[in-house]
């Protein structure tokens, strides 16, 4: 193991090799470890490997220690485009390390120096992020400590998080709970329940991409650089200045997003990852509130109301990572408007309802397809001259009416929960995949008719949707048309 002038049991110098791997190149010596580029010495391997090991200072430093070996207990448990391959490790009895994939390129701290950036990339970085995070948290973890240096992106652009470090698992034990009592994180990006000592919520995660987010946005930081636990609590009753009180071009839906990220309380953020980078990939539908016009941050007697009630103040209990983002899944409503049978309508209506009253924080998403012709010019007028665009898109408003009102009779619909989408594309089923792929979609609802010349054409999208989609899909048929 290695302490700050490079010794101790070893001392790591270019070709040695320990357990099988050489050391090429010493790439990085950071606060916690050192980085290597290594190669495997008896088989040949295409992966290009890292190996990290972590710096143990004066010869004891229990959270170096503690970190590292979380790190080594959640690593091999993860899999995905979205973290680092897991290839070896090693124990402290001998040599601690970790062997993994090395990911080429910078990490996202490269583009803060330039904020803040265009906004195309950073909601671009944002959806990515998002995207990286709601894998991660289907796999039972919460990194937090998400922020620039942690996040690096894949030639084919995929967003990478990196360093589990101070990270909880689900179902492993959480060493860093058990074994300190000060919170555990980096000040600038910590959310207010890790200030708290909660370490199983992933909206935690949200808050530190909001965070992120705000920082490439106006090129400060919403919370300073705090270094002090006092300093730390302010983030549970002081606001950020807004957005757009520091750039003035921002949009209300950007700074609606990103001030419902820094929420105190994490029932009023996004309450997955996937929530949040559908709600970046559609401005759009982003339901504006009173965040959106800020210009200011709160007065004192506000602020003094707050830190009154953050005094003693317990978060509430939370559900585990996987639990927390499979109870707000995103349903898919397939719908064809302008074609199906009034039965069918309402047996897709019927079953989307009754999927939405068994997840209470489910997004519904409605949608329908416009064909176009891959050749041939299209046409976008009705024949009264009207758009067809929008017209489908009327017509599936009006589809979606009677199920809200059945949802929520006193019209107090949590907003944003549902949202429309009139998608252009030549072929229907591929489009379906393509948007339920791209937003994260656990569950489509559609419908097929079963009777008729139009049978075999509508079976056959179903059919490919079936076929082809990686999450649940539920086809419905009208009792009146068998």
């Amino acid at each position: 193991m290695v302490n700050d002038d490079g010794h101790t049991a070893y001392r790591l110098e270019a070709g040695q090799v320990i357990d099988g791997f050489r050391l090429e190149e010493h790439l990085h010596r950071g606060g916690m470890a050192h980085l290597w580029r290594v190669s495997r010495v008896d088989t040949a391997e295409d992966l290009p490997l890292i190996m990290k090991v972590p710096r143990i200072k004066g010869g004891d430093d229990p959270a170096t220690i503690v970190g590292f070996e979380v790190e080594q207990m959640i690593m091999p448990a993860l899999s995905g485009p979205h973290v680092p391959r897991f290839v070896a490790k090693g124990d402290f009895t001998r040599q601690p390390y970790i062997v993994m994939e090395m990911i080429p390129g910078h990490s996202l701290r490269a583009r803060f120096d330039a904020s803040p950036l265009p906004l195309d990339e950073l909601v671009d970085v944002g959806v990515k992020v998002a995207t990286a995070l709601h894998d991660l948290h289907r796999q039972h973890v919460v990194h937090l400590d998400v922020k620039p240096s942690n996040v690096m992106f894949r030639p084919t652009g995929e967003a990478v998080l990196i360093d589990f470090g101070l990270s909880r698992h689900d179902r492993l034990p959480d060493l860093l709970d058990e074994e300190f009592e000060l919170p555990m994180g980096t000040g600038p990006y910590m959310s207010p329940e890790q200030v708290q000592f909660v370490r199983n919520d992933l909206r935690s995660d949200l808050f530190a991409l909001g965070v992120l987010l705000y920082h490439l946005t106006t090129g400060a930081r919403p919370f300073g650089n705090p270094n002090s636990v006092r300093g730390l609590r302010q983030r549970l009753f002081r606001d950020p200045v807004p957005p757009r009180s520091l750039r003035a071009e921002v949009p209300p839906w950007l700074q609606e997003i990103i001030l419902r990220c820094l929420e105190v309380q994490p029932s009023k953020r996004h309450q997955s990852a996937a929530q949040l980078a559908f709600e970046l990939q559609h401005p759009d539908q982003v339901t504006l509130t009173e965040r959106a016009q800020r210009i200011e941050r709160s007065g004192g007697v506000t602020t003094l109301r707050r830190w009154l009630s953050a005094i003693g103040s317990e978060p509430a209990g939370t559900a585990s990572a996987a639990e927390q983002a499979e109870r707000s899944p995103i349903l898919l409503a397939a719908v064809d408007v302008a074609g199906a049978t009034p039965a069918l309508l309402e047996a897709v209506r019927h079953t989307a309802l009754r999927l939405l009253q068994t997840e209470p924080g489910a997004r519904l998403a409605c949608l329908t397809v416009m064909k176009t012709h891959r050749i041939a010019t299209d046409e976008y007028l009705d024949p009264d001259g009207s758009s067809r665009h929008v017209n489908l898109l009327v017509q599936l408003k009006h589809w979606a009416q009677p199920l809200l009102r059945a949802l929520d009779p006193q019209r107090e619909l949590q907003a944003g929960r549902v949202t429309y989408h009139v998608l252009e594309a030549p072929d229907a089923a591929d489009a379906i995949v393509e948007y339920a792929r791209k937003n994260h979609v656990d569950h489509v609802v559609m419908g097929a008719r079963s009777s008729g010349g139009l049978r075999r054409y509508l079976g056959s999208v179903s059919a490919q949707v079936v076929a082809n989609c990686d999450c649940n899909v539920t086809v419905v048929r009208a009792a009146a048309d068998d």
